[in-house]
């Protein structure tokens, strides 16, 4: 998962930029990188870390120009090193530069159809690479001297047909203006907006609303999905349909964790989808526990907040911060291996012992994919006092793959792999664990915006939209994703880096 921005404006773009990233960092923290235009040159400067680490006062004056587009980055394919933060380059033709959120299924066919038949190198693992060279090339296909929008558009219907998977995509290209454009599902998000000043309108696109909201834009509405947006340099703006059966599949975790519960995704308030999400929770556990000795109920802060609140509310108990967050240690979920995220656990929340002692404590999470960090958790509350510790997420148990930008484990890291619920419950040490239907998670959602009539929910119940995921892939994946590999990667980086 990884957040993007593009801007068009009467005035330097470069800190408007800069600060949308920051409030987008939630999206990725491994990488993040910046790239302007002014005239018929490009201003870049991208690195690894936090966008505070990467961008100081002398790379802010560089970044010179009235456009521009900016990326941060949390690693699905490829690696991590700084060779793969984006955006990327392409000087032919006219110069594009592009980076995008999301992954695609079909990297190594398109790797091999750029090198036999368009002749192109691709210098790194990063399938954002892979789809700049498509759209390059599909683009230099019909290019003129004179440039033309249409043959832009054209070259992001190729795009579409040539490229599968989850991508939301923000791409500049010279002294012309900047694009961005949705795949034909949607599952990626990608809004734009709109901000008046004395010269005329500028434009923003990016991942969510809340990036808009922070810079003064007027939010307009979500890309639909296939549709593209083009902004000219001089302000002009030009939006197509460019794929042949766009159906909006928006994925249902971005409103389960990801995204911030400020945004507004696909015309469904964040904030609001995670309150529902807690009152159809609240309803099952009061099915299943109807004589329930809740005490307290205790967040996983953050994104489960919103959700545990709704829970106490209709439980009637007692709500209490339990946990204190250090808010200088990256989102577990992101960690790029268990030795990390068990490391990181417990220097990233501490317990407040006098909400625990001799209390019978529901914690409620957002979900619940390795166990590793849900494990500790109950471990720390019962360290911290609690006479018995119940759990419950708001999510449906993740036992598959998300393949369209989450980097999720190999089925077997997954803790309710081959497990049922009790045996999940044994493992993370919890007296009894509920987890949401995924009917009522989509109701939840789908209840912000009846339009919504599917959503992509492969890592709850396995079924990949766009039909290309099979047994090989997985396998492909499985090496990619494990710990194992990712530490050996890891190591090779490191290695790498001292080389240098």
């Amino acid at each position: 998962m990884c957040g993007i921005v593009g801007i068009v404006s009467h005035s330097p773009v470069n800190l408007d930029l800069y600060e949308s990233l920051s409030v987008l960092q939630h999206r990725g923290q491994d990488a993040a990188g910046i790239m302007t235009c002014e005239d018929d040159k490009f201003f870049m400067r991208k690195g690894n870390g936090l966008v505070r680490d990467v961008f100081f006062k002398q790379h802010m004056e560089r970044l010179r120009g009235n456009m521009g587009i900016g990326h941060v980055r949390y690693p699905t394919a490829g690696c991590s090193s700084s060779l793969e933060a984006q955006p990327f380059y392409v000087n032919s033709p006219y110069g594009i530069a592009l980076a995008h959120n999301g992954n695609l299924t079909n990297t190594v066919a398109l790797k091999e159809q750029l090198f036999l038949d368009d002749m192109r190198h691709l210098n790194t693992e990063s399938d954002t690479e892979a789809l700049l060279n498509v759209f390059a090339h599909e683009l230099q296909s019909l290019a003129k001297p004179l440039f033309d929008v249409e043959d832009v558009f054209a070259a992001v219907k190729a795009v579409h047909r040539r490229c599968t998977g989850g991508y939301a995509v923000i791409a500049m290209i010279v002294g012309k203006g900047v694009l961005a454009f949705r795949d034909p599902y949607g599952i990626r998000p990608a809004v734009y907006g709109e901000r008046a000043t004395a010269e005329g309108a500028d434009y923003m696109v990016a991942s969510e609303s809340v990036a808009l909201k922070a810079q003064g834009f007027e939010l307009v509405r979500d890309l639909e999905p296939g549709e593209a947006v083009f902004i000219e340099q001089n302000g002009a703006l030009h939006m197509r349909q460019c794929a042949e059966n766009p159906q909006l599949t928006p994925c249902i975790f971005e409103f389960v964790y990801f995204a911030r519960p400020d945004s507004i995704i696909d015309d469904v308030s964040v904030y609001k989808a995670r309150l529902r999400m807690g009152q159809t929770l609240v309803q099952k556990i009061l099915r299943e526990h109807p004589d329930h000795d809740i005490d307290v109920v205790i967040p996983i802060p953050d994104t489960s907040r919103t959700s545990a609140l709704e829970v106490a509310f209709h439980l009637n108990v007692k709500y209490r911060e339990g946990f204190i967050k250090n808010r200088y240690i990256g989102r577990t979920f992101i960690m790029p291996g268990q030795t990390e995220r068990k490391k990181s656990v417990r220097q990233k929340l501490n317990p407040i012992d006098l909400e625990f002692q001799g209390k019978n404590v529901l914690l409620v999470d957002d979900s619940i994919v390795r166990g590793t960090t849900s494990k500790q958790i109950v471990q720390m509350a019962r360290e911290a006092g609690a006479s018995k510790v119940y759990m419950a997420s708001a999510a449906p148990p993740v036992r598959y793959p998300n393949v369209y930008g989450i980097d999720m484990p190999a089925p077997e890291e997954f803790v309710a792999h081959n497990r049922d619920i009790a045996e999940i419950a044994e493992v993370i040490g919890a007296d009894w664990l509920i987890y949401q239907d995924l009917e009522d998670l989509i109701a939840a959602v789908r209840r912000g915006n009846d339009q919504l009539t599917a959503f992509d929910c492969s890592c709850f119940d396995g079924n990949y939209i766009t039909n290309d995921v099979d047994d090989e892939y997985f396998r492909k994946l499985q090496s990619q994703r494990n710990d194992a590999a990712k530490m050996k990667q890891r190591i090779s980086q490191s290695a790498e880096s001292v080389e240098l």
